[in-house]
């Protein structure tokens, strides 16, 4: 599998600063943020599944205008993956005929553009050879990290996470794992902050790394624009043997 990196930042403001979005192969999303804007029309045509870790709005804001736009092109409906939570929120606050319309339900329920599928934690989509698992997180919301298996290597992504043993244990359970992409949205004199948010400093990024036993790549995202330099220059400081590095928008991980 190839996984194109079409927005990590933490927030707003320039062109490399897209918001959460992943693209796996050309048919797959993970997560919808503002970078999904950025590809071409046909690309759009072209993805068949989304899987949303959260419902916070940098992780969902390109889903209701993604099929606005490619709907009634459509021959079968955009599959959306994510935890019942998640799709109840959206259905309340988002596609709810008042900020937007209803795509789960036009032309009709049975033939709509978009439909919802609930993914429990622990289960498997199988996409062909191609399996999409959702693992144990812990947000502000209801929280689904995801493990991307091709048959041949493994990759995981947090999503917005704070320190969360279970995360550990499902992450030392892979032992294909190739890539870690994973949040560090505060430096660390925020880290009253990031534990009231539940997202994760420096520091507490550190901790979790040292109690993994694979040896993946690491690949930190959600840096908040403004603080991003210092924030990896902190993680930088911490050693840690596994390296971690910025992810960039644009970058292509192969597994």
């Amino acid at each position: 599998m190839k996984l194109t990196v079409l927005g990590c930042s933490g927030g707003i403001g320039g062109v490399q600063a897209r918001t959460t979005s992943l693209l796996a192969d050309d048919d797959v999303l993970i997560d919808c943020g503002t970078g999904v804007g950025d590809l071409p029309f046909e690309s759009l045509c072209g993805i068949d599944h989304v899987f949303l870790t959260h419902a916070h709005l940098d992780h969902i804001a390109s889903l209701p205008l993604l099929i606005d736009a490619v709907g009634e092109l459509r021959t079968a409906p955009l599959i959306v993956h994510a935890l019942p939570e998640t799709i109840r929120i959206l259905h309340s606050h988002v596609f709810n005929w008042l900020v937007w319309p209803d795509f789960s339900s036009i032309p009709d329920r049975n033939h709509p553009y978009m439909r919802f599928r609930p993914i429990k934690l622990g289960e498997t989509v199988r996409l062909g050879e191609r399996a999409i698992t959702a693992l144990p997180a812990q947000h502000t919301v209801p929280m689904a990290a995801y493990c991307l298996d091709s048959g041949a290597g493994q990759l995981v992504f947090s999503g917005d996470t704070t320190y969360c043993p279970e995360l550990i244990a499902a992450i030392n359970a892979l032992p294909a794992l190739r890539h870690l992409i994973i949040e560090t949205a505060f430096a660390d004199e925020q880290q009253g902050l990031a534990l009231a948010s539940r997202h994760l400093c420096p520091s507490m990024l550190l901790e979790f790394l040292a109690e993994l036993s694979v040896q993946p790549e690491v690949h930190i995202t959600h840096l908040k624009p403004g603080a991003d330099q210092r924030i990896m220059a902190q993680i930088e400081a911490g050693a840690s043997r596994l390296n971690p590095r910025r992810l960039l928008q644009g970058e292509v991980l192969r597994f």
